[in-house]
């Protein structure tokens, strides 16, 4: 008999910590800022916590191994789901996934694998400025020996290996960085801070490695189109920005002549959402309009709103493409350049898919 477990996430208790600084900063070369929400977001209205970023992978085993041995995160639960439900939510028919929540910290991915129907792989030849690039950052607190470690691993690297971000971003400057890909050919990020950036917690004294998630990362076509969605819609706040280029960021990226307007978000609680707009080279690819959530390219972002209903409102109002709504409490919607939010109530239920 298929299992349909639900994984529940009490947002106000120790599951998802508050761990915003007086002063946050989020992602590289942000500057730290309150802006003001727009006259039609209400205080109420602001989001509550960006719950868990989800991804699809191709072997599950292959990708609990991998995200435990080499990355430190360790599992909190394991289930298989299906049925109608499922189909209706991603809009699929005859729906049976494997379900895996990780938690590294504070913060939480969810792998799943579906067993039917299998989907594709990502689409070849992806680089950093494609559209349907996301990434988690993982705050490491000694880049040396976590890159060792990856090195040591064999994984598949992206970036010409750790950069330290220059002078010349001020906001980055001392930010050590290194891209690298799962199994599946998820792009990851391992990041440290310099003393005089980052949260605290990221400063803590600790013997372990690979310390949490401080942010998912996507690539936007426009900002202001994307701020329109994630700030007025859904309620996140700005929390900086910056302007990155230069030798360091294009080895970084693996995208020459790279130039980003990168403008960070957070909810109440819960790692950021980061606009990576490449302002140059412009190039990218736009986000695969048939993309499915059994295809390995998907990734999925879950948001806690006080108000769902509220929220959905306002989301079909202002003619977001909302994919489906299956299971009770939630619903997926697409941001302007595609990528996959859930959008879940308060007090409800983070379910187990994505």
């Amino acid at each position: 008999m298929t299992r349909r477990p639900t994984f529940l996430v009490l947002l106000a208790a120790a599951t998802l910590h508050a761990q915003e600084p007086s002063h946050p900063w989020q992602g590289r070369g942000a500057v730290p800022r309150d802006a003001a929400m727009p006259a039609s977001a209400e205080q109420s209205e602001r989001a509550l916590a960006v719950a868990i970023v989800g991804i699809t992978v191709g072997d599950m085993s292959r990708s609990v191994q991998f995200y435990t041995r080499v990355l430190d995160f360790r599992v909190v639960s394991d289930a298989e789901a299906g049925g109608s439900s499922y189909d209706s939510l991603q809009g699929l028919s005859r729906t049976s996934i494997r379900v895996v929540r990780l938690r590294l910290g504070d913060e939480y991915l969810q792998l799943t694998q579906y067993l039917s129907p299998q989907g594709r792989p990502a689409p070849a030849g992806a680089r950093s400025n494609d559209r349907w690039f996301q990434h988690v950052a993982i705050i490491v607190r000694d880049m040396d020996s976590a890159y060792a470690r990856l090195q040591r691993s064999r994984v598949t690297a992206v970036s010409a290996g750790p950069q330290l971000l220059p002078k010349t971003i001020p906001n980055a400057a001392g930010i050590r960085a290194f891209y690298f890909k799962d199994p599946d050919g998820h792009p990851l990020e391992v990041l440290q801070f310099p003393p005089d950036k980052g949260s605290p917690r990221w400063h803590r004294p600790t013997s372990r490695l690979f310390l949490g998630i401080d942010h998912t990362a996507i690539v936007v076509r426009n900002t202001g189109r994307s701020l329109a969605f994630y700030r007025d819609a859904l309620g996140l706040r700005i929390a900086g920005e910056s302007m990155n280029f230069g030798t360091e960021q294009e080895r970084l990226n693996s995208v020459p002549g790279a130039r980003l307007h990168i403008t960070s978000l957070r909810a109440a609680d819960g790692p950021g959402i980061e606009f990576l707009e490449y302002l140059h080279p412009g190039d990218g690819r736009p986000y695969p309009e048939d993309e499915r959530p059994n295809d390995l390219v998907h990734w999925q972002t879950t948001v806690a709103v006080p108000d769902l209903a509220a929220t959905a409102r306002t989301v079909r109002r202002s003619g977001y493409r909302v994919v489906s709504v299956g299971i009770p409490g939630g619903i997926v919607v697409r941001d302007p350049d595609g990528h996959a939010v859930e959008l879940v109530e308060n007090q409800g239920e983070v379910h187990a898919q994505h």
